[in-house]
C-alpha cells in the first residue's frame, strides 16, 4: 500500500541548497516507491526580496551579506558543486556571477501550480536555467522561455510576467511561511506537520518519509 504525503518545500530558485535538498527529497521517495508517494506543492521564498531588477554580482552579495572572504566563497562553492555532482545535479560556477530578483519566478511558478501539473518541472527548468546555463530567473524572456521548454503555454506565461497576476498571492505564502517561524530555506513539511531543514542527504529524507509514512513519527 502506498502511503501519499503532503510535501510544501519553501524554497528559492536562487538557492543551491534548495536544488541539493529537493534531488535528495527525490531519491529518497524513488528509493520508497511502492510505499511512500509525493504530492509536492512549492512555496515561495525570497532570499533577498530587496534585490534590483539588474541583480548584484555574487562575490559581492556574499561578502556584504555574510562577511564571505574569496576564499570561504570558494570553499563553499566547490562544496556546494560536490553535492550537487553526487546528485546528478550540476553547478556551473564560472557562469554563476550574479545573483537576481526572483519575485517574477514565483508568480510564474504559482501560475504553473493553477494551471497544470508542470510546476515541478518548471522548478526544475528554473535551478538549471540559474545553476548550470547561468541565466537570470528575473529576465521575463528567461522565464518565458523556460516556461515553454517544459511544456506551459508560452504566450501566456509572457502575459503572466506582464501583469501583476499572483503577485498578492505570492506575498500572502510569503508572509505565511515567515509567520510560522520560516526564515531559511529550503524548508520541507510533511503533512503540514513535519518540518525538515536544509539540503540533507537522501538518506535523511528516507528515514523521515518511512517514518512518518508509518505513522511511527
Amino acid at each position: 500500500m502506498t502511503t501519499a504525503l503532503k510535501i510544501d518545500f519553501v524554497s528559492d530558485v536562487s538557492c543551491p541548497w534548495c536544488i541539493i535538498g529537493l534531488k535528495s527529497l527525490e531519491q529518497a521517495a524513488e528509493r520508497l516507491k511502492g510505499e511512500v508517494a509525493l504530492d509536492l506543492h512549492f512555496q515561495p521564498f525570497e532570499l533577498n526580496p530587496q534585490m534590483a531588477p539588474e541583480g548584484q554580482d555574487i562575490a559581492e552579495h556574499l561578502h556584504e551579506k555574510y562577511g564571505a572572504t574569496p576564499e570561504q566563497s570558494q570553499k563553499n562553492r566547490d562544496a556546494i558543486a560536490a553535492r550537487g555532482a553526487a546528485l546528478g545535479f550540476t553547478f556551473n560556477m564560472a557562469q554563476r556571477s550574479r545573483i537576481y530578483n526572483t519575485f517574477d519566478a514565483h508568480r510564474l511558478l504559482h501560475w504553473a501550480e493553477e494551471e497544470s501539473d508542470k510546476q515541478p518541472a518548471l522548478k526544475h527548468a528554473l535551478f538549471k536555467a540559474y545553476f548550470t546555463d547561468g541565466q537570470s530567473p528575473g529576465d521575463h524572456e528567461v522565464l518565458a522561455r523556460v516556461a515553454g521548454e517544459v511544456g506551459l503555454d508560452e504566450a501566456e506565461a509572457r502575459a503572466v510576467l506582464a501583469s501583476d497576476r499572483y503577485a498578492d498571492a505570492v506575498r500572502e505564502r510569503e508572509q505565511f511561511y515567515l509567520q510560522q517561524g520560516i526564515h531559511s530555506v529550503p524548508a520541507i513539511i510533511i503533512n503540514d506537520r513535519h518540518l525538515i531543514s536544509g539540503g540533507q542527504p537522501p538518506e535523511v529524507f528516507e528515514q523521515a518519509l518511512r517514518q512518518i509514512a508509518s505513522g511511527k513519527a
